[in-house]
């Protein structure tokens, strides 16, 4: 099933500035809140689905990326939904925009999605990375999958994340008694005002370390090298990031990964040119070939293929060969390959040849002042106008 449109889903235009958007999607976040509608998987659907979209219009780069190729410009490197198309879950949501909820839902907390509920402790979320690869121009028109080694921190698997050494465990912390947030009332001018800030005591862990692992000393994570698998959807261009959720950095003692970036590359090809979804050959004739017609052959990106060229064929024709070029990454269809025609003018010629040409100089086609010739000689230097 088809993704909506982010700006449909906010109820935005495409020229909404930063602060239209953000509380377009408060607005939403406040209406399909799943403390509001518990039990509801309509409104829970509905609400990471706005989360997604905000999360993506309300990054300068992210949203250039989506105006420019939808989709598959924020999140084709997964192939699915959610963050970066890699799948949307609550912690994500409330991690990254936990506070654009401001005093609604008791500060950010939620509940009514078993398992889900943190009592309104941080969760932490691994940094992102960012990778190059490099691709051909024939991987680009197919689609391909690369696997690349990245060098990330992942779980440790000697406590489990914990950062706590084996046959001990986190103790809650006395400070914020497990919450992770300790508030604050101070008395102002307009009466009380509390505030709620991370505890300085366990970092907003909510947890303390007594023992720590030796392995991770403590952190929950270590630094290991991993293979991970990319599906390059067909059509990307240079430039252009894609994003696969979840396969960046672990977070410390627990909480989401990061994200990986994947930022294209394209490789310089030897003989085509690409313009947007077009491809472009330059074909250079002989006299001969471009005066008495004939066949060649031009490269493709799935090889050569034979063009037929036409007696008489002047410096400057285009000939289009439909269906030859990239797919665009929204499937909208294919580009051509554009066959731009030069003429070959020799530098020496040999007796035999120079005699051939002044036998062509004396005919009636190339007299200089014949109609022939100097419709030839207009095309010709309409060329370089």
């Amino acid at each position: 099933m088809s993704k909506r449109d982010f700006y449909e889903i906010l109820g935005v235009s495409k020229s909404a500035s930063a602060d239209e958007i953000k509380k377009a999607y408060r607005k939403k976040a406040i209406e399909f809140h799943p403390d509001k509608n518990p039990g509801d998987k309509v409104s829970e659907e509905k609400f990471k689905e706005a989360a997604e979209a905000y999360e993506v219009l309300s990054d300068d780069q992210k949203r250039q990326r989506y105006d420019q190729f939808g989709h598959a410009g924020v999140g084709g490197a997964s192939g699915g939904g959610g963050f970066g198309g890699g799948g949307m879950n609550m912690e994500d949501i409330f991690s990254h925009f936990g506070d654009i909820f401001g005093g609604h839902f008791g500060g950010g907390g939620f509940s009514g999605f078993g398992g889900s509920q943190r009592g309104g402790q941080r969760v932490r979320r691994g940094s992102d990375l960012r990778v190059k690869v490099k691709l051909t121009l024939s991987e680009i028109a197919s689609g391909v999958e690369k696997k690349i080694k990245v060098k990330k921190y992942v779980s440790c698997s000697h406590c489990n994340s914990t950062g706590a050494s084996h046959g001990s465990q986190p103790v809650t912390c006395s400070t914020c008694h497990g919450s992770g947030r300790v508030t604050r009332v101070q008395q102002t001018i307009l009466g009380q005002m509390q505030t709620a800030a991370e505890c300085p005591s366990c970092g907003g862990d909510g947890k303390l370390i007594k023992e720590k692992c030796t392995h991770c000393s403590g952190e929950g994570i270590v630094r290991e090298d991993e293979v991970i698998s990319i599906n390059i959807p067909a059509g990307v261009m240079e430039g252009m990031q894609l994003s696969m959720s979840g396969k960046g950095n672990a977070a410390r003692r627990g909480g989401s990964n990061g994200d990986l970036l994947v930022l294209v590359e394209e490789e310089a090809h030897p003989e085509l040119i690409r313009d947007e979804n077009d491809l472009i050959f330059n074909l250079l004739l002989t006299v001969p070939m471009a005066t008495l017609g004939g066949s060649v052959e031009v490269p493709t990106v799935e090889g050569k293929v034979k063009v037929t060229i036409a007696p008489g064929t002047q410096p400057g024709k285009v000939l289009r060969l439909r269906g030859k070029g990239l797919p665009s990454v929204n499937r909208y269809g294919t580009g051509d390959l554009l066959v731009n025609v030069g003429v070959y003018i020799p530098e020496n010629l040999s007796k035999d040849e120079k005699t051939i040409m002044e036998k062509l100089a004396n005919s009636q086609n190339v007299k200089p002042n014949s109609a022939a010739s100097r419709d030839f000689f207009s095309r010709f230097r309409n060329m370089f106008e």
